[in-house]
């Protein structure tokens, strides 16, 4: 039976400094494509008002929201009547949502989790910013970019009844080879600028850059200190939007790929970008971290750098023909198991599994669909 299913995340609409939106897009497009109906609540901000890429997201009815208040007003009945509804990480007032929609929903109450890692940390350290403890035993189902142990940790060490990973995923449709993409750079990254990451991209891209002037590279990406000193054989672009990231792949020789420190400690926490990249069927130079080898075979799909002297070697060492079959081989797997369509349906098992889970615990609430049926 078709789902009805509300999302309640960061943003939609806009993906300027954030990869919550590009995620939820996909997902949502191909949740509507298996026939479930889809609504999204985000809350109206400035910052995201000021950049909307995309005001109308295929696939779902989205709505945007004032305040808490506004919310609640507003929105009762699309958290009520939902089979799943869903928060997701760095919602404003996430902690108050999310217990408004614990005790407002009849179907099945979930948190994703877009930032597993950072949440952690975050909860460590009593930073409550979006979950708070005291909630997590109340979300049916706890959905998480990050996959491995931390899924056991999140039901040990929580009490969340279940925890599932939901890794973030790439459209192919959107994202694919262009061989007549002329080559612009060596080494390219792309990513909202970070303190944690920054040493990493100091590492493997602004060094190196240094070190071989005859190449050219690329950093895109909003929130960079003016006090960075860029080579200048680097190029800074401040945004590149979704619409511009396929033929910014295509235009790399290689592209690089960088992980936040939370989730290097965390492990198997990939990123939307090395989803992209290896659907655009570009070579990927990566850090390394725990679980990478889940997803890429290194050395034939990905290859990792330490130094600054590792990844001048693989821009200077590798043959052209052997990075262009490492590619191929990366977006054959994304297609094989890392799409947006992938996701959907993992979704709607997660879910089918926390319903059932439930429903054996004797905790039932009225399941919306019967109810519509």
């Amino acid at each position: 039976m078709p789902l009805s299913i509300c999302i309640l995340g960061l943003s939609i609409t806009s993906s300027w400094g954030n990869g919550h939106a590009t995620t939820f897009r996909g997902l949502v497009r191909e949740l509507a494509n298996l026939g479930h109906r889809v609504t999204f609540l985000e809350r109206d901000v400035p910052w995201y008002a000021d950049n909307r890429d995309m005001p109308e997201p295929q696939g779902c009815t989205t709505h945007l929201y004032a305040s808490l208040d506004d919310l609640k007003a507003s929105h009762v009945a699309e958290v009520r009547d939902a089979d799943l509804v869903i928060v997701g990480s760095y919602v404003p007032d996430g902690v108050e949502v999310g217990r408004w929609v614990q005790g407002t929903a009849a179907g099945i109450a979930a948190f994703y989790d877009i930032d597993t890692p950072v949440t952690l940390a975050k909860l460590d350290r009593g930073d409550h910013e979006y979950i708070a403890p005291e909630i997590m035993p109340g979300y049916d189902l706890y959905l998480s970019f990050t996959g491995g142990p931390t899924l056991r940790k999140i039901e040990r060490d929580y009490g969340v009844p279940m925890a599932r990973a939901l890794y973030c995923s790439v459209d192919p449709n959107l994202y694919y080879p262009q061989p007549e993409t002329p080559v612009k750079w060596d080494l390219g990254y792309l990513g909202t600028y970070s303190d944690d990451r920054q040493p990493t991209l100091e590492k493997l891209l602004i060094e190196p850059a240094r070190r071989a002037p005859e190449c050219r590279f690329v950093v895109a990406g909003p929130q960079y200190p003016e006090s960075i000193q860029w080579p200048e054989n680097v190029e800074r672009i401040d945004h590149c939007p979704p619409a511009e990231h396929r033929a910014f792949y295509n235009a790399q020789r290689f592209t690089l790929n960088v992980t936040r420190a939370d989730m290097i400690r965390a492990g198997y926490s990939p990123s939307v970008r090395l989803f992209e990249a290896a659907a655009c069927a570009t070579p990927i130079l990566s850090d390394w971290w725990e679980g990478l080898d889940t997803l890429f075979e290194p050395g034939r799909e990905i290859v990792t750098a330490e130094t600054a002297d590792e990844a001048r070697a693989v821009l200077e060492d590798m043959p052209a023909e052997e990075a262009r079959e490492m590619g191929e081989r990366a977006r054959q797997k994304v297609l094989s198991a890392h799409t947006a369509r992938h996701r959907a349906k993992e979704l709607v098992t997660a879910y089918e599994e926390a319903r059932a889970e439930k429903d054996a615990r004797g905790d039932v609430r009225l399941v919306p669909s019967e109810a519509r049926a």
